[in-house]
């Protein structure tokens, strides 16, 4: 399948037969080995030890979808990486985020980021949103011989509806089973943390200071009761990864952005350590 540029500087005719446009169906049918879900791994004894991604968090707001991460990867009860990158934009209106096995997380991102544009490229148009959400789903389904030896992928999906005009957020399990969220969701160890965090915040007619604020505050309520999670690293300038997603595309917050969100939380938290209090009626 591989052109050879020193010869006749033509192009196998794998790459001239018209087809699908969707890249993981031509990859599959000329180089399936090179797909993640085909590789097969030696036989082991207990968990294969690899560092994992953890968390993320999303919530919608009046003008599209913000999405968020923090920085630490784990392997076992080590801290294996502490400003490693888990929100990544898909195309120009969506973005993924990644919790579970890293390398795996990673090269899956990149795998639907070429899937994307190569649909683009080839019919001419962008997928819905609907479709992207799917085509995810199924990339994470062809994983699942992986994940059932403890290599599991699974993202957060999020981006701006150009044709409903609003932020949605999709969730994935290890199967490839997809889910529309409501307002927000959380996914990795520290998710059911965050979704409380989220819970008690979360209103309809947030806007997107609030929101930005809003996933960075059960971010840092993750990292206070999972020990996967990182919280904001001061002393190291390491803060979290957020997206903001809107009619204009995908933007990500400068360094500086997410840092000051952080320190103004951070000091907030002097004085109560546990957070906003929600009313309670």
């Amino acid at each position: 399948m591989e052109a050879n540029t020193r010869g006749t500087g033509r192009l196998p005719a794998a790459f001239l037969t018209p087809g699908s446009s969707s890249f993981m169906d031509f990859l599959g049918e000329h180089s399936p080995e090179l797909l993640p879900g085909r590789r097969t791994l030696p036989p082991v004894q207990g968990a294969v030890q690899a560092p994992h991604g953890t968390t993320i968090v999303a919530t919608t707001f009046s003008g599209g979808v913000v999405l968020a991460g923090d920085r630490r990867a784990t392997m076992g009860n080590m801290i294996a990486q502490r400003d490693i990158e888990k929100v990544f934009p898909a195309d120009e209106y969506s973005a993924v985020g990644i919790a579970g096995t890293a390398g795996l997380a990673v090269e899956m991102v990149k795998l639907f980021q070429l899937e994307l544009e190569h649909f683009e490229k080839v019919e001419g148009a962008q997928l819905s949103l609907e479709g992207k959400a799917n085509r995810l789903s199924t990339m994470i389904r062809g994983n699942l011989g992986m994940a059932m030896q403890g290599l599991a992928v699974v993202p957060l999906f999020a981006g701006y509806d150009v044709d409903r005009g609003k932020g949605r957020i999709f969730s994935y399990d290890v199967t490839g089973g997809r889910s529309e969220e409501q307002g927000f969701a959380a996914t990795g160890s520290g998710s059911i943390f965050a979704r409380g965090a989220m819970k008690k915040l979360y209103r309809d007619d947030l806007d997107e200071q609030q929101a930005t604020t809003l996933v960075v505050q059960a971010l840092y309520d993750a990292a206070d009761d999972d020990s996967a999670t990182g919280g904001p690293d001061v002393a190291r300038r390491i803060y979290p990864i957020v997206a903001v997603i809107t009619e204009d595309g995908v933007r990500k917050l400068g360094e500086q952005e997410s840092a000051d969100i952080a320190r103004s939380i951070l000091e907030r938290r002097l004085e109560q350590p546990d957070g906003p209090r929600a009313a309670l009626l």
